[in-house]
């Protein structure tokens, strides 16, 4: 993101971000507003009721955090002005058509000057509720999809999903698309629509059952891990972080569409300063034990390649 080349790239773009208050959506809109400060406008879509209430998420949950520390730094009493300048809250939700934007002008002036979509937005519990899963995480992914083709100055949809939509396999494993109807058992073939029709109706059983929140969490908890792995994924994100992907394949039509998949993400490696971590999650456990010296020792397998990203 140094290179001469992006930041030309960036430079005078209006960006919209999804799961903003997320940990990689955060370092995302630090480092475009530490390094192109001439970025023209980031769109910040956040769940909230509104538009107040949205600011405040951003403020709180974005601008205040420590990652920020550098910008706040470099604008001085100019952060303010800068930030009003240059980030647009909009209460929103990927689940929802339209992103869930209830305001008819912001949504118009959205689809009139965005050229960049970037969508961060996820569940990323491995053992998520699979209504809760699939409406954001795949369904979410379409809805991104759908909104970017409104904008007329598009240029790309980047979507950020998982290396583990590829599963549990060994040896070399291609960076290839998935299909629709792709499965990585090979044996069944898998629809998305039926998946939906089968969460609608364990849904509405559970109703007439009049089952707790605690007895409907734990069902739907146990549907998603059931069907991903039927289909052989290792865990409900995976799994509908998959079917993400074949939506978005299935219905690009010809938007420029890029999507990436990490692995791990651990700490900030360098910039904009070292070491810095938000929350608990995936390696950071092990990570955070070993260094208050309650875990004396870790088992493994010598020769597996661990792969973070920092």
């Amino acid at each position: 993101m140094e290179s001469v080349g992006a930041l030309r790239i960036l430079k005078d773009k209006t960006i919209l971000v999804t799961g903003a208050t997320g940990f990689l959506a955060k370092i995302f809109v630090e480092k475009i507003l530490r390094i192109q400060p001439n970025v023209k406008k980031l769109y910040l879509l956040v769940r909230a009721e509104d538009t107040q209430s949205a600011m405040k998420r951003v403020q709180n949950e974005i601008v205040e955090k420590d990652l920020f520390r550098v910008v706040r730094e470099t604008c001085g009493a100019n952060l303010e002005p800068f930030i009003s300048e240059k980030v647009a809250s909009v209460a929103g939700d990927v689940s929802l058509l339209n992103l869930g934007i209830k305001d008819s002008e912001v949504m118009e002036k959205m689809l009139t000057e965005i050229d960049l979509v970037i969508n961060f937005a996820a569940t990323t519990n491995f053992d998520e509720r699979y209504d809760v899963a699939l409406n954001t995480n795949t369904m979410g992914a379409l809805h991104v999809l759908n909104f970017a083709k409104k904008c007329v100055n598009i240029t790309m949809l980047l979507h950020v999903s998982t290396a583990y939509v590829c599963g549990e396999r060994s040896g070399i494993i291609p960076e290839n698309p998935f299909y629709s109807g792709e499965t990585l058992r090979r044996t069944c073939e898998l629809v998305i629509n039926a998946e939906k029709k089968l969460i609608e109706k364990q849904l509405n059983q559970l109703r007439a059952e009049n089952a707790t929140e605690k007895e409907a969490i734990s069902t739907m908890q146990d549907l998603g891990i059931r069907r991903a792995r039927l289909y052989g994924w290792p865990n409900t994100y995976a799994f509908t972080k998959a079917m993400g992907e074949m939506l978005l394949g299935n219905f690009r039509d010809d938007l420029p569409l890029v999507i990436t998949r990490p692995t791990m993400v651990t700490s900030t490696y360098s910039e904009p300063f070292p070491g810095w971590i938000e929350g608990v999650r995936t390696i950071d456990g092990p990570i955070l034990c070993y260094v208050k010296g309650k875990l004396k020792f870790f088992y493994g397998n010598p020769d597996t390649i661990l792969d973070l990203v920092s």
